[in-house]
């Protein structure tokens, strides 16, 4: 992130940034263990059938971990399964019920009928205005219900409401002087303090002084006339 020129007469400074990102496309396959399909019978059998007295006999602590370790997770891949990473935008909308689930599904394969021309265009725009006509019915629909019952189901009315603010946890890398990521959250602060600093002490030139002083008297002459 860089302070670039200001503004007309503004003291306020244009900032001009980058998103650094992987150039390789490379998607993201992180899982998670799934404990709702683990089977734990199987699990405690593994662990409770090993003799673990005759086992960690005559060996010292840091070897007799290692060994338990390594059957401790022997036996969590064979009976807990792994899951793909759900993100928090990947999860289902409190208004999506059955019903309109399966009107977008259909619509999506209106959509490819119509990429291979085995359906027109006004069939498929008609798809899609009745899925945004159910969608809106359904939203209103859900939100009618939670403030009609707010007193009873405070829980569900302001859990809705939460999802509905977008926060930010933390910034993303920025970069100093000499070019170089930060990633460091100290150093992330001092850059952004000697920023700020910096643009709302800088001053306007004389150039941009003397522009806003004549459009200032145009401003005089118009409210005369």
């Amino acid at each position: 992130m860089k302070a670039g020129s200001s503004l007309s007469c503004s003291d306020h400074e244009m900032v001009n940034f980058r998103i650094p990102h992987g150039g390789n496309g490379a998607i993201s396959k992180i899982k998670t263990l799934d404990f709702r399909r683990a089977n734990f019978g199987l699990f405690q059998e593994l662990l409770g059938g090993t003799s673990w007295v005759r086992a960690l006999e005559g060996r010292g602590v840091q070897e007799s971990w290692s060994l338990f370790k390594h059957h401790f997770l022997q036996a969590q891949d064979w009976c807990i399964p792994l899951s793909k990473k759900s993100r928090e935008g990947g999860r289902r909308p409190a208004w999506m019920t059955k019903e309109l689930l399966a009107e977008l599904r259909w619509k999506r394969k209106v959509y490819g009928m119509w990429k291979e021309e085995q359906a027109t265009w006004k069939q498929h725009r008609n798809v899609v205005r009745a899925c945004m006509d159910a969608t809106r019915k359904a939203k209103v629909h859900l939100e009618l219900n939670l403030a009609r019952d707010v007193k009873d189901n405070k829980k569900g009315f302001f859990n809705y409401s939460s999802t509905k603010r977008k926060t930010r946890d933390n910034v993303g890398p920025l970069l100093n002087e000499v070019s170089a990521l930060v990633t460091e959250d100290a150093e992330k602060a001092q850059i952004l303090n000697a920023f700020f600093a910096s643009v709302f002490s800088a001053k306007a030139s004389p150039q941009e002084s003397q522009a806003f002083e004549v459009t200032k008297e145009a401003y005089r002459e118009d409210d005369l006339l």
